[in-house]
């Protein structure tokens, strides 16, 4: 081979090696888009708070950051670095790796004596008359015995609670006759769920969910699961030896909910309030498990909202201050305010804040907002909030 044959060779090395790089630099490109258009925190559940250990008869979503299960239904958590029951890809309900990264969500979607959800707060409401396309993805779990067809996603402008285990109904009180109040149940209509017609009984490969709606102004909870009673959701019969469910099981990954279009006519951007010197600020939207000082995942906005405000002012100092109600012994709560207000330091610490900046204090009941006589009063009470020292 001649020095012309070897240059060209090199030349036409270099050629496609660049252009790998710029496919790959294209590719991050597209998919880094992609996340940052995504209106879902973690949205393929890789941020946790610690690796699950077990399938949990009382969930264990207090492990996966900014989700949690809005009923009594145990939803349930699955990662690489889980135990036996709980791994990825492994686990106690069958093998399938994740759809991307190294973790998925499960719940159980078909009886209707039975059901699990999960819910999420988004990064901000949505806009009234805006498009948006919703996604996520669906595995049926290898020892499921059913499969359901109408997996869906539902918007709400308040966050659902509900402690029954069963489907999912929004319930109103309505005035009868002579004063008489009574509850009206309903399902949930989702604004996006699959459609009735194709069961989703894939236990091999993932398989999206998706479609899109118009908002009708401020949702910014979301919610997964099966909406539709059982006779309408299409549950098939699967005949499945080794399984150890009496319903639908599905592991559940990559949410995503973007915006297609513009508004029409976009408002002009207000200038951002910022708390004064002196200024005190209830952090309203802080969830602890009941007796302990344990952030729970509700909490990921509210927390994320502050550590971008620490972040847009560097020089700012906060004193954070627990409170609680009246229900315990003065030390007990002054403690338990004390270490509810240092879990709120140490996520700011964990997520790059300088603890220089951060004092914490604790006042236990003996400064309340709100009467202790009644469960709101009392609710209102137990907070934390901060002072700022120093802009």
């Amino acid at each position: 081979m001649d020095k012309h044959d070897e240059y060209h060779r090199k030349q036409m090395r270099l050629h496609w090696t660049t252009l790998a790089c710029l496919l790959i630099a294209l590719q991050w490109g597209v998919l880094n888009a992609q996340t940052t258009d995504n209106m879902v925190f973690n949205p393929s559940f890789e941020e946790h708070l610690r690796c699950p250990e077990r399938i949990d008869a009382l969930g264990v979503m207090t492990s996966v950051e900014a989700w949690w299960q809005p009923t009594g239904g145990s939803s349930d958590y699955f990662h690489i670095c889980g135990g036996r029951d709980c791994g990825v890809p492994r686990n106690k309900l069958g093998v399938q790796a994740a759809h991307s990264g190294d973790a998925y969500c499960g719940i159980y979607c078909s009886q209707e004596n039975y059901r699990e959800y999960l819910q999420t707060e988004l990064k901000e409401p949505m806009k009234a008359g805006r498009r948006y396309h919703v996604s996520f993805w669906v595995s049926l779990a290898d020892k499921s015995p059913h499969a359901v067809a109408t997996l869906g996603a539902l918007f709400t402008t308040e966050r659902i609670s509900d402690t029954s285990w069963g489907l999912l109904m929004h319930k109103e009180i309505v005035t009868l006759e002579h004063n008489e109040n009574q509850v009206i149940a309903t399902p949930y209509n989702a604004q996006v769920a699959n459609g009735e017609e194709r069961v989703l009984d894939n236990d091999k490969e993932w398989v999206e969910v998706s479609g899109e709606m118009t908002a009708s102004g401020g949702e910014r909870f979301l919610t997964l699961g099966n909406f539709r009673t059982f006779n309408h959701s299409n549950v098939r019969n699967r005949e499945q030896i080794n399984a150890i469910l009496q319903g639908a099981y599905y592991y559940i990954d990559d949410v995503s909910v973007t915006a297609l279009d513009e508004d029409k006519q976009p408002a002009k951007p207000q200038p951002k309030q910022l708390p004064e010197e002196g200024q005190v600020v209830t952090l309203w939207n802080l969830f602890f498990a009941t007796g302990k000082s344990e952030v729970l995942p509700q909490s990921h906005n509210e927390l994320y909202r502050l550590r971008r405000l620490m972040e847009e002012k560097p020089t700012m100092k906060i004193e954070l201050r627990g409170h609680t109600d009246n229900q315990g012994t003065s030390e007990f709560n002054r403690r338990l305010s004390e270490a509810r207000a240092q879990a709120v330091a140490d996520y700011l610490v964990a997520h790059g804040i300088d603890k220089a900046r951060l004092t914490t204090v604790g006042f236990g009941k003996t400064m309340p907002i709100d009467s202790n006589d009644t469960a709101e009063g009392r609710s209102r009470n137990r907070r934390v909030e901060y002072r700022v020292l120093t802009k």
